[in-house]
Parts: structure tokens; sequence; C-alpha cells
């Protein structure tokens, strides 16, 4: 569910995230160089050695650590950009490349009042810094300000319209239930994207739009392009093992599990793989996931979100309903509220959990697994009005298989 899930989530899993570059203001256009002048490059560690006062070095170093671990799923690298960012802060606290980059480390460790904090202070500082707008985009959604997202959106979109700011207003129209409009921001985002990379991170986010309107044959086709174009992007291929687990070919999905988990082991993915073995017939081992939850810790993220699904649907519900509890408090989003909805069910609560599922359909957005746990908990309650539409299977969506639902 990208930025919702950070799992992220966001982090920001699938989040919407954007360069480290993005953070510094442009740099002046150099003279031409003389013609037989030979090229010069430093990397950031050497420039940061030779002048130790560099803040906004210092702050880029720190976002691009923030990178590092939602691109390795390391979680150390969030210390590591700690420790970067407090130099920066250090030197100059009020410079907005350095509150940007802090209010980035805050929403990859969940801390997403903190990094709304962080970012309207950045933009006090500099109205026309897009990345700002960018992480206040992403943390106001967690915290379930869709309103307050979208004008950050529009903001961002109208400093510096491009790949991140147009997948954003995707994903804000994706969660209205605007299908139609979160498509046509990321054909907006294909046409901008010219890296490898970025045509891969749009390709994806069309597949995962295919997915959840049941279009397996175009969710995978869209995997397929974005591996086309950068081999690398282990999004894609988690989205590939979805739709084959999805049509029912499971060897095939937990062979094309094994790579996701063995390039980039998050609790997301390792949960997906775990519930297709099960599919299979065979044990779901979660001893790895367990391990990861560990590290995530140590590194200062709170992620109660992924462990109240986890719970609610593989161990103890009334742990779910303590980390949901304590998810939705801090954020609450339309997946927090589903998550704690569907804790207080499974813990046999069902008439406390209803108003929860209402409000995490409250929006439009045509997702099926909170439409299901909606309709659950409505039928347990004896409400002829529960969709019945959303009880079964159908392309794209099994009720056995939350995970694949959850995270696309």
């Amino acid at each position: 569910m990208r930025s919702l899930v950070l799992a992220g989530g966001v982090v920001l899993a699938g989040a919407l995230v954007f360069t480290a570059a993005a953070v510094s203001a442009p740099p002046a256009r150099p003279a031409a160089p003389p013609r037989q002048a030979a090229p010069f490059t430093e990397t950031l560690q050497a420039r940061l050695r030779r002048l130790p006062g560099d803040h906004r070095g210092w702050a880029r170093l720190g976002l691009q650590y923030v990178d590092q671990a939602r691109v390795t799923g390391d979680p150390s690298y969030y210390v590591k950009a700690e420790g970067a960012l407090a130099t920066a802060a250090r030197l100059a606290p009020e410079d907005d490349a350095v509150l940007t980059g802090r209010a980035a480390l805050a929403a990859g460790r969940h801390e997403f009042s903190d990094a709304v904090r962080l970012a309207e202070r950045a933009a006090t500082v500099n109205p026309y810094g897009a990345a700002a707008y960018g992480v206040l985009a992403d943390a106001r959604t967690q915290l379930g300000d869709l309103s307050g997202a979208r004008r950050a959106v529009d903001r961002m979109m109208g400093l510096r319209p491009g790949v991140a700011s147009f997948a954003r207003a995707s994903y804000a129209a994706e969660l209205r239930g605007d299908q139609k409009g979160a498509r046509e921001f990321l054909k907006y985002a294909l046409d901008d994207a010219c890296t490898p990379a970025d045509i891969a991170y749009v390709r994806h986010y069309l597949g995962e739009l295919a997915l959840h309107a049941g279009d397996l044959r175009e969710a995978g086709d869209q995997y397929g392009r974005a591996l086309a174009a950068d081999p690398a992007y282990t999004p894609a291929l988690a989205g590939q093992a979805r739709v084959a687990a999805l049509g029912g070919r499971l060897s095939e999905a937990l062979t094309l599990y094994d790579r996701v988990v063995q390039r980039l082991p998050l609790p997301q993915y390792l949960i997906e793989q775990g519930e297709t073995a099960a599919r299979a017939g065979r044990p779901a081992d979660w001893t790895l996931l367990r391990a990861q939850r560990g590290l995530l810790e140590s590194a200062g993220v709170r992620d109660d979100l992924t462990w109240a699904e986890f719970e609610a649907d593989h161990g103890d519900p009334r742990q779910a309903v303590r980390h949901a509890r304590a998810e939705y408090a801090r954020n609450p989003n339309l997946v927090a509220a589903d998550a704690l909805a569907w804790a207080l069910f499974r813990a046999g609560d069902a008439k406390a959990a209803l108003p929860y599922a209402v409000k995490a359909t409250s929006t439009g957005w045509r997702n099926p697994l909170l439409r299901h746990h909606r309709a659950r908990i409505e039928q347990a309650l004896g409400d002829r009005r529960a969709d019945g539409a959303a009880l079964t299977a159908r392309p794209g969506f099994d009720p056995s298989l939350p995970a694949l639902a959850r995270f696309s």
C-alpha cells in the first residue's frame, strides 16, 4: 500500500521517496571549463572530510543513509543518518535542507508527527523547497490528514512537477477512490521518467493499480516492464510473486519470493512469503521476520502497524489489539483504523471493531482487504447490509492471503 504501509509504510515502503539531491538548492550553473581541463570528482564523504562545516553536505549524507535503509532493508542506516543529520543540525539548525533531512528520517522511523513539524519548519524557512512538501504530504497521509496531504502535494507539483510529485498525486487520488485519476497521474510520471530507476518505480505502481482492479495480466505486464527497465528493482519482483500467488501458481510464487527476500528481507515480503507457503501446504517460517523485527526496533523504528496485522492474522489477537491501539493513537490513518478494527474483531469484539472498519472504508478507496474486513465484521453483527461480494475471493484478491492484498 505505498506510503500507508511503510510497510511502509513505508517506511516509506513503498514509499514515495525523493532523491537526496532534491533537498539541496540547485547549484548555480558553472562557467564552461577550459577544453583541456581534466574532470574532477569527489565523494561526499571526502568533501565532508575536507569541509566539515558543510551543513548541506551532512544533510545530503543523512538523506543518502535514509535512502539506503529503504533500498537495502538494513535499518542500521537510520542510525548513521541520525549521526549525519545531528551534525548538520549543530551547524545550521534552521536550514531548510537540514530540517527536510531530519523530517525524512523521522518519517522513515514512523515518527510522523515529528516529520510534519520538521517539514513545516523547512517549508516556512524556504517556501520554494519542493522536497519538504513531499515529506509533508507523506507524513500527513500517515496521520490521516488526507486534505492536508493533498494541499502539500498540490504545492509540490506547482514547485516541481515530476515523478515524485505526480506519484504522490496518484496515491492521493487512489485514496479518494479515483482510480482513473490515479492512473493519469502515473502516466504523467512515466512521461517524465528518464532514468531506469524512475521508470521501474512508475511501472511498478501502475502494476499495483492494476492488481487492485483485479487485472492480473496487466499487473504482471507492468511489473515485467519495470524489471526490464531496472532488473534490480525488487518491489516489481515482489509484484510478480504476488501475481503468481494470486493466480494459483504457488510454486512459481515461492521461487520468486526466495529471490525477493534474499535481496530485500523486509517484513512485508517475509509475511507474503510465509502466507504463500502456508497456502501451498508448507509450514510458514517466521524466524527471519522476528529477527527483522528486532533489528528495526534497535534502530528506533516504531512499526506497531505491521505487528498488529501480523498478530491478528497469524499470532495472538490480544497482542494485535495492543499494537493496533498504539499505532492508531499515533497515526490515525485509514490502514491503522482497519488494523484496529480487524484486531478487535479477531479478539472477539466485533461491536467495538465496527466504527474503525467504517472509518477505514470512508473515503471511497477501493482497497479489497479493507472492504473484506468490514463485511466480515458486519456479517458477524448480523447486518444484512454486509457487502457479500467483499467476502469472496476474486482476481487480485484472496482473503486467505491477506498480506498480498494489504501490501499491494
